[in-house]
């Protein structure tokens, strides 16, 4: 395979990474989701693919590596025993099909697969000790979620001391909690009456009210909770399906739809009925998981590092419904990208009122052959998502005037541009268009950047309003002075967003880089260049062929990065956040670490004492080595834990990799000195 194409590749997975994450931020930070399921689906095994079919591209960082995060910095966190992981979905029949062989192939021809409902809701896990309730989490990241204990107290359905006596020591009930829909819309118009926010829709709102601070609040929530699965150290029964019916002895509230097959053809059977009578249920379902029933054959099967290969999920197709189309807008993001937005006349979609859709791009609205006052046709992707997916060109008006996409930034009036091959307009006018600014703004207080927990998006927008803040650098020249006179906001208030803000002055080189908004350097980018050049002194005048020798970085990353400090006003604002002493540069004992482990690739298998499945990969990059997820003739070094998995060491040892412990691994970095 030539140079090229692999740098073609390798550009590819950047873009999808930068792409996927970008939606993952729409989806579970700011409750904005722009793609349906299906979309995002594609792209996610679009990546999967291209990953899988090279791994030297494998990075730890990747969308592919986690599930999403719900993670909520106003309640403490904890680590779940046991992961809890998202399902793999499927979209048609064949996928079920598909699915059903791949089980085969491993466990053999006498399969039983558990069909249940899936509930459009909140997934819990709770922690019974003694038949006891102690502790509940949220799904989280899958390997850590927030502690809602007491909000969880207050759901009546669910027991806090369990009946009988023939339970596990210890266990966690796995379950998704949900409102029924009746009592969605009573809740909505109390709400109204009193003048308070109404919901979005039932999901929503049991999101929400998971995540209060006071559970008197919570309480009077109509929350309801299904458990769907036991798990323990200690199996209740070899089936799944008879464990849940087992938990219903003990108090838990459990499924009245779930049924068992000896065959995918009859669990088809089963998602064909539920996909027509599921109108006919008192809470929102999107689809049907489907789970082989054996736990000795689940164990078999094992799981990836996103979900398990014992269950999948399958997806109903969107629900579709006609309204009328009444204006578009055009909105500018973080990026520059211009998305219209269509405003529609209200209409109910799957539980939810629609005022708005996605119309994506140009050519979504140029296919369509758009006009104002049309009939459309609105679907709701993945149960989420509306967009507009057809027009009733029969009741067009003669006199109707066609939509067409924008000529000049809606913002700040730059003439847009599309480059060749790309699907969006682009405002170029980065520097001085107020939403790209802003998102800009944002992005650097980010706690995955600057980390100033301090400033709320809404705080750096009036920062922004009032002329305080027009560049990152000048969140360093704020003072109390200035911000304590400002609307919301105290002499206290001021004093902790200034704190904040000067304690972000310790965070490293490669989170100040991340931080700038440079076009294609994300987390990972950003850590490798830093790695690599080791000070902003040295990467300002870094060649694009210099930049071009870092493992990963391609043309499209390294123009990117030439092009933006070819500007003199980042020049100035790079020296100004310089002057205000953030780190410019990778400490000489942060680059001592690096050296440890030196590029080596490094797989972590089995259960580890010291280190959750996070807490080992970031080790590795901590100390300059790649974690990876499979073996390979690439891999250097696998370090084994308790009960790791049998297949993998025998492939490791066919392959003459070598095998370390978790102490030997401890001793190598040096970590017990």
């Amino acid at each position: 395979m030539s140079d090229n194409f692999k740098e073609t590749i390798k550009e590819r997975i950047a873009k999808l990474r930068e792409e996927l994450e970008y939606h993952n931020h729409l989806y579970y930070v700011q409750n904005q989701p722009q793609l349906s399921d299906l979309q995002f689906d594609m792209l996610m095994r679009e990546l999967e693919q291209l990953e899988k079919e090279n791994p030297e591209f494998f990075d730890i960082n990747s969308p592919t590596q986690r599930v999403g995060n719900d993670i909520n910095q106003q309640f403490e966190q904890a680590e779940h025993k046991y992961p809890m992981l998202s399902l793999s979905n499927a979209y048609s029949e064949e996928e079920l099909f598909d699915f059903d062989r791949r089980v085969k192939q491993v466990v053999g021809n006498r399969v039983d697969y558990v069909c249940e409902l899936k509930y459009d809701g909140v997934s819990i896990s709770i922690t019974y000790e003694n038949g006891v309730m102690k502790r509940a989490l949220t799904r989280g990241d899958g390997d850590k979620g927030d502690i809602v204990t007491q909000n969880v107290r207050t759901i009546k359905s669910i027991p806090l001391k369990l009946q009988q006596a023939n339970y596990p020591e210890f266990f966690e009930m796995r379950g998704e909690i949900f409102m029924e829909r009746d009592k969605f819309l009573k809740m909505n118009e109390q709400r109204a009456a009193k003048g308070e926010k109404t919901f979005a829709n039932p999901r929503n709102a049991t999101a929400g009210s998971l995540k209060l601070i006071n559970s008197s609040e919570v309480a009077q929530r109509p929350l309801d909770c299904y458990l769907y699965s036991i798990t323990s150290d200690f199996n209740i029964s070899d089936s799944h399906f008879e464990t849940v019916q087992k938990a219903g002895e003990w108090g838990f509230k459990i499924p009245k739809v779930i049924n068992r097959f000896n065959s995918i053809e009859k669990a088809i059977e089963f998602i064909r009925k539920w996909d027509k009578e599921r109108v006919s249920l008192p809470y929102d379902i999107d689809g049907i998981v489907v789970k082989v029933d054996n736990f000795a054959q689940q164990i078999e099967l094992g799981m990836t590092a996103k979900s398990p290969r014992w269950a999948i999920a399958y997806k109903f197709k969107p629900e579709t419904i006609s309204t009328k189309l009444l204006s578009v807008d055009f909105q500018v993001g973080r990026t520059g990208v211009v998305t219209p937005v269509a405003n529609l006349e209200p209409v109910l979609l799957a539980g939810t009122t629609v005022k708005r859709a996605s119309l994506h791009n140009a050519d979504i609205i140029e296919a369509l052959d758009l006009h104002y006052n049309d009939t459309v046709y609105v679907e709701k992707g993945g149960e989420i998502i509306p967009k507009i997916v057809g027009v009733d060109k029969s009741k067009r008006s003669v006199d109707s005037n066609q939509v067409t996409f924008v000529k000049l930034c809606p913002e700040c009036n730059t003439l847009l541009e599309r480059k060749q091959g790309e699907a969006f307009w682009v405002c170029p006018n980065d520097d001085a268009c107020p939403p790209q600014i802003t998102g800009k703004l944002i992005h650097f207080t980010a706690r995955k950047t600057m980390n100033i927990e301090t400033l709320g998006e809404e705080t750096i927008q009036m920062l922004y309003k009032e002329g305080l803040v027009k560049n990152v650098a000048d969140f360093y020249d704020l003072t109390v002075g200035q911000l304590q006179n400002l609307e919301r906001l105290g002499e206290k208030s001021a004093q902790n967003i200034i704190s904040g803000i000067q304690s972000s002055k310790q965070v490293p080189f490669e989170r100040v880089l991340f931080a700038l908004s440079i076009k294609h350097v994300g987390e990972t980018v950003a850590k490798l260049i830093a790695k690599h050049v080791g000070s902003m002194e040295k990467l300002i005048t870094a060649t694009e062929e210099e930049l071009m020798q870092i493992d990963e970085i391609g043309p499209q990353i390294a123009q990117s990065v030439i092009s933006y400090f070819s500007k003199p006003e980042h020049i100035e604002i790079v020296k100004k956040l310089a002057s205000h002493g953030l780190q410019m540069e990778i400490e000489e004992q942060n680059i001592t670490i690096i050296n440890k482990l030196n590029g080596m690739r490094i797989l972590a298998t089995g259960k580890l004492n010291n280190f959750s499945r996070d807490e080992i990969h970031q080790t590795i990059e901590q100390y300059g080595g790649r974690p990876v997820s499979s073996i390979s003739k690439q891999t250097d070094l696998i370090v084994v834990g308790e009960n790791a998995g049998e297949s993998k060491l025998k492939k490791a040892q066919n392959l003459g990799v070598k095998m370390i412990t978790e102490e030997e691994f401890l001793k190598m970095i040096n970590k017990n000195d």
